[in-house]
């Protein structure tokens, strides 16, 4: 048996349910701080929205999740699921290949309670502060507080010799600048805020965006809104085909916005709108973290971190899991919580701090020569198979073939073969079948 830490981990969505599981099965003590009072993350619904809709206040109350409600996974099952778990097809379930937010949901409520983790999770806790007190003994203090009454809190502070940060990155809005935006007169807010579709009936909507969410709303509004612009940029690849709806137009980014309620694109166009949707993704936001400045979030790259998980002069007892996107998640999520929970029993060693921290300005040398922006950091479209490839090696996990093949980038070609309706129209099931069965 390896070393075993007292661990903290902040989160109980995927992340924290996976890396909750590999510190436990490496014979670590964990606690789990959840600020809501189920699992899930980002997958646990709320219908409530925040009362700044665009969420720049910051002292609303916020929401963590930002799902919709009519929303469906933009992967297929199989990819969602563990190392040695399966997200599998359940005979009372929603069966679809891209199923639906509650069916994710019910698959991490499954895992939490098949590998006994509910034990270990403080539902209602929220995080108000991780700060290192102790540098020789690396002694973490955890604040975390819970509602007593509707006005009253209660804080409690606890000691950790590690901590792993798992609190996701869809919860803080990013919401885009242009002159005129904070007099316009209309209903403004983020997709965050977004739930159904009714509201926007018989209205004049602006969505800015290409993405995903973007492309959702828009399919989901128009049959009952007067007309919808998408503004967007022009190097854009766009999913959706608007020649399909007869009230809905194309434009590039927002040019500025008037009092009188216009909307002026960069081409020259002008709509008289009364509702603006930015769906312009979200920002890391890490404000109880007390590091005396070693990590930082600046212009969305949380760092310095080795290997999007390690800050060089905190390893291996503060790391993070989560932080990447546009790849198949699930699976690095699994193969982090695995590395992390290793390295800290001593299974695993990580290299010098010297060295981690040369590898990272290395990576950031060499986004800086590709042109990359830093909030492009944790984005893995580019190499996720090498890294995936990279973290397997780390705990001696030899990965399947498939996983060459099966990657974010080929998902995202497959879903512009197949077009904004892909989830109905790719049977997603064969295409995985025929490549795993050629390994």
């Amino acid at each position: 048996m390896g070393q075993s830490y007292n661990v903290a981990v902040i989160g109980a969505g995927a992340a924290g349910l996976v890396t909750a599981r590999e510190l436990q099965r490496e014979g670590h003590r964990v606690t789990v701080f959840e600020k809501a009072n189920k699992v899930g993350g980002t997958w646990l619904y709320d219908s409530r929205v925040e009362s700044d809709l665009l969420g720049l206040d910051p002292n609303r109350e916020i929401v963590h999740s930002s799902l919709y409600k009519s929303l469906r996974t933009n992967l297929p099952r199989q990819v969602m699921s563990f190392l040695d778990y399966p997200f599998v097809k359940r005979e009372s379930g929603d069966r679809r290949p891209f199923p639906g937010h509650e069916e994710v949901l019910r698959f991490l409520q499954d895992f939490a309670r098949d590998f006994g983790l509910m034990e270990l999770i403080r539902f209602g806790h929220e995080v108000i502060r991780v700060e290192l007190v102790d540098e020789v003994s690396h002694e973490w203090v955890v604040e975390s507080r819970t509602r007593e009454t509707e006005s009253r809190w209660e804080s409690k502070e606890e000691v950790f010799e590690a901590v792993v940060i798992c609190n996701g990155k869809h919860t803080e809005p990013k919401v885009a600048e242009f002159p005129g935006r904070d007099t316009w007169p209309g209903l403004q807010m983020h997709s965050h805020n977004y739930r159904t579709p009714e509201q926007f009936e018989n209205k004049i909507v602006v969505l800015i965006g290409n993405g995903p969410s973007a492309t959702d709303l828009l399919k989901e509004i128009s049959p009952l809104a007067k007309q919808v612009h998408l503004a967007f940029r022009g190097s854009d690849i766009m999913l959706i085909n608007l020649k399909n709806y007869d009230n809905a137009w194309p434009h590039s980014p927002i040019e500025c916005a008037h009092e009188d309620g216009k909307v002026v694109f960069q081409d020259g166009s002008i709509v008289e709108a009364e509702v603006i949707i930015h769906c312009t993704g979200y920002r890391f936001h890490l404000p109880f973290l007390k590091s005396n400045g070693i990590v930082t979030v600046d212009d969305n790259r949380v760092g310095p971190l080795y290997k999007h998980i390690f800050p060089p002069s905190l390893a291996p007892w503060l790391s993070f899991v989560g932080l990447n996107y546009r790849a198949l998640v699930f699976r690095v999520l699994d193969l982090q919580a695995i590395w992390v929970a290793k390295v800290l029993s001593g299974k695993v060693k990580l290299r010098t701090q010297e060295a981690m921290a040369a590898s990272v300005e290395e990576y950031y040398e060499q986004m800086e020569k590709a042109g990359l922006p830093k909030y492009h950091t944790h984005s893995l479209q580019n190499d996720e198979g090498e890294y995936v490839s990279w973290l397997a090696a780390q705990s001696d996990i030899r990965p399947p073939k498939s996983w060459e093949e099966i990657t974010f980038f080929s998902f995202v070609k497959g879903i512009f073969r197949h077009g904004e309706n892909f989830r109905d129209t790719w049977d997603v099931d064969k295409w995985i079948q025929e490549i795993e069965s050629s390994d």
